[in-house]
């Protein structure tokens, strides 16, 4: 029985050195004897005969490979539709360049600009194509026109046989230089710095510049807006624009600029909330926004930087409530205005039987210094401002004019009659406020904000 046991573990032992030897896996075997003799050796056969994971890591390979092939297939494809499509744009250009070197009167400087932003564009897909096909003909060629092309637009634009350009290029140089001249000639004594008053009043206004449409919209008909101005700050550059609500009567919102790019670009604001005040007549003043208080005779006082109220004062005598605002615009009996010396304010009385009175505030207390009673009667005015201690009455002409036709000078208590006249976008002008800084005035005209500059009669010399 032991012999037959012996036999047959001595087949199955060779069967399986068969298979091992036919799947090539050959291996060396150390066997030993024991106390009876008896030779024994041990073999350790996979677990997977098939290799099953690297079949798997062999499939994978595959796939991922197959990916890229067909991704740089597609790039393939897509570079050839590029390159076809910039070809047609080098034979269009190359006509452009032959046309200007042979009529060379009909090109100017912007046509070389145009050229050189299309060859400029040619010559970074051209270059990112090279990056991503290494040794392709086509693209070398490509490459090689334009930089060619490139140096052709160049050395047209330099050579300029008829010097076109230059000739262009001088003419644009000296008239600038002409406007210069024009612009400075005879006007050395004209020149008003800021803030100061050696002048001999104003002689001329400038067209409208309309700066933009209030920052509520084209509903908000009423308000005003100006640069707030300081004696003691010279560096001063916050723009505020307060709309009324669309009752047309009461302030109750406003938002400050720090720049004038800022106005342009509805950006940077800072909105603040009143109590309410009625009326356009309100300005910004060293950082206080001083309007006439709802419903009564008294003046506000409102921090800007801290957004809260701060003073409350009665201008004596003063009416409101629509008693003597100007005409065509309501609400406004109270009407704050600023110049090189300070706060103003303008409004009307009983007593002065709606002719226009002048009062000169501490803007600090809000007290009266002093005052003026003129003979123009207020309601017959469309608005009015004030430049140097001048008073100036406006009118309006027709839908698209308005004419300053009145002066008063707080100085020497004398009136003037002034024919100025001033363009204008819209029919109403709801307020006007004047700018020490830069001798313009903010006018608020139907929701819109417009901008003019002041000109100004020298002084003898």
């Amino acid at each position: 029985m032991k012999f037959i046991t012996s036999c047959l573990l001595a087949v199955i032992l060779s069967c399986l050195l068969v298979y091992i030897s036919a799947l090539d896996l050959t291996f060396n075997v150390t066997g030993k004897a024991d106390d009876k003799g008896i030779c024994s050796c041990s073999v350790q056969i996979p677990d997977n005969t098939f290799p099953v994971a690297r079949m798997e890591v062999l499939e994978n390979t595959a796939s991922a490979l197959s990916l890229k092939v067909e991704r740089e297939i597609s790039k393939i494809s897509e570079y050839t539709r590029s390159i076809q499509f910039y070809e047609q744009r080098i034979r269009n250009l190359s006509i452009k360049v032959e046309t200007m070197e042979k009529t060379s009167i009909s090109y100017t400087e912007l046509d070389f600009e145009f050229l050189k932003l299309e060859i400029a564009e040619m010559e970074k897909l051209v270059s990112q194509l090279k990056t991503s096909v290494t040794g392709n003909v086509i693209v070398e060629q490509l490459y090689t026109e334009i930089k060619n092309m490139t140096l052709m637009v160049h050395q047209l634009e330099s050579l300029d046989k008829n010097n076109v350009l230059a000739i262009r290029r001088e003419i644009v140089a000296l008239k600038n230089r002409l406007k210069e001249c024009q612009e400075h000639s005879g006007k050395e004594n004209a020149y008003i710095p800021a803030g100061t008053c050696s002048h001999g009043g104003i002689v001329n206004i400038s067209k409208p510049s309309v700066v933009q449409l209030n920052w509520k919209g084209f509903s908000f008909k009423y308000g005003a807006w100006g640069k707030d101005y300081s004696i003691l700050k010279k560096d001063n550059s916050v723009y505020w624009v307060a709309p009324l609500n669309a009752d047309a009567r009461y302030l109750e919102y406003y938002r400050l600029y720090n720049s004038y790019d800022d106005l342009l670009l509805y950006r940077n604001s800072r909105e603040n909330r009143v109590d309410y005040g009625q009326g356009s007549g309100h300005v910004v003043y060293d950082s206080f926004l001083f309007y006439n208080c709802h419903g009564s005779g008294d003046m506000c006082k409102h921090d800007v930087n801290g957004n809260k109220l701060v003073l409350r004062r009665n201008l004596p005598g003063a009416v409101f409530n629509n008693r003597f605002s100007y005409a065509g615009v309501a609400w406004q009996d109270i009407d704050f205005a600023v110049d090189e010396s300070g706060l103003w304010v303008i409004y009307s009385t009983e007593a002065s039987t709606g002719n226009i009175v002048i009062s000169k505030l501490n803007d600090t207390t809000l007290t009266v210094e002093n005052t003026w009673q003129t003979r123009q009667y207020k309601p017959s005015v469309s608005n009015a401002f004030i430049v140097c201690g001048v008073l100036y009455a406006v009118r309006p002409v027709n839908t698209r004019k308005e004419e300053i036709f009145y002066a008063y000078d707080t100085k020497t208590n004398q009136e003037i009659s002034v024919n100025i006249m001033i363009d204008k976008v819209l029919e109403t002008m709801q307020s006007i406020n004047y700018s020490p800084d830069d001798h313009k005035l903010h006018v608020y005209n139907d929701g819109y904000l417009l901008s003019y500059q002041l000109e100004f009669q020298p002084l003898p010399s």
